[in-house]
């Protein structure tokens, strides 16, 4: 059950304790709960979204961005490495996170207009459109596209954070991907590929959790590990149209 999403590994199920049959994981419960995290998710983005359309100021909705960005990353970490606090951390990562998407999402609306609803039909579109390729089988998920898929996720992070960690000493040889050029868009199309496969994986990984009857708690977990993997997809879908508004 390989999955490129750190939430969602090979262990997860293995350590989790199975309970009574009532108790168990269900595909239905883990949609259940999918849901009530996008509505968390959904009602601070709104907020936040309209701080800024308000002030137009990035200072604004600054701080809040920030506290959802490192608190969605702490009660992220936390929710990985305690499952089963998962019921209680997960809405609080979903909130977090909530505060990040709709400052980000504002502050690129109004240089771009209309960009942000794009995204998001763009991101939902795509999960729908995997969701029923996944249960029509048209897409076998086999160890080998499960160990292509984790390849190229790893590939793409390590190469985000040495950017990034060169580019605190003024050094920015990987400009040209993030730049508007053909090298840039067509670098976040092959990002915005791989996250989609990776909802794939998310799919599989959840099913399997369902009929191996992990404990009732895994719902949130899948969830939280589904969560993950869209607000990412809909952040690279942000950047590629972005990088294809500049051009």
């Amino acid at each position: 059950m390989r999955t490129a999403n750190p939430a969602l590994n090979d262990r997860v199920f293995r350590d989790a304790t199975i309970g009574s049959f009532e108790d168990r994981m269900t595909i239905e419960g883990t949609v259940n709960k999918t849901g009530l995290l996008l509505i968390c998710a959904i009602l601070t983005a709104a907020w936040n979204w309209h701080l800024f359309m308000q002030s137009r100021d990035a200072v604004v909705v600054g701080p809040l961005t920030l506290v959802g960005a490192i608190g969605g990353l702490i009660f992220g970490t936390i929710t990985i490495f305690k499952k089963n606090w998962a019921p209680f951390t997960a809405p609080v990562y979903a909130l977090l996170e909530g505060l990040v998407l709709g400052g980000v999402s504002a502050m690129f609306e109004v240089r771009f207009p209309g960009i942000a609803i794009q995204a998001v039909s763009l991101t939902f579109g795509t999960f729908v459109v995997l969701l029923l390729v996944y249960r029509a089988r048209l897409i076998p998920v086999t160890q080998n596209f499960r160990l292509g898929v984790v390849a190229a996720t790893g590939g793409i992070f390590f190469v985000y954070l040495i950017t990034m960690v060169l580019g605190f000493f003024g050094i920015h040889f990987g400009s040209s991907i993030y730049g508007a050029g053909l090298v840039g868009i067509g670098f976040s199309i092959f990002v915005v590929i791989i996250a989609a496969l990776n909802l794939v994986l998310d799919f599989d990984f959840i099913e399997r959790g369902a009929n191996m009857g992990a404990p009732k708690y895994m719902e949130w977990y899948g969830a939280f590990g589904l969560m993950v993997t869209l607000i990412w997809l809909y952040f690279e879908i942000l950047r590629l149209l972005a990088k294809s508004r500049r051009r």
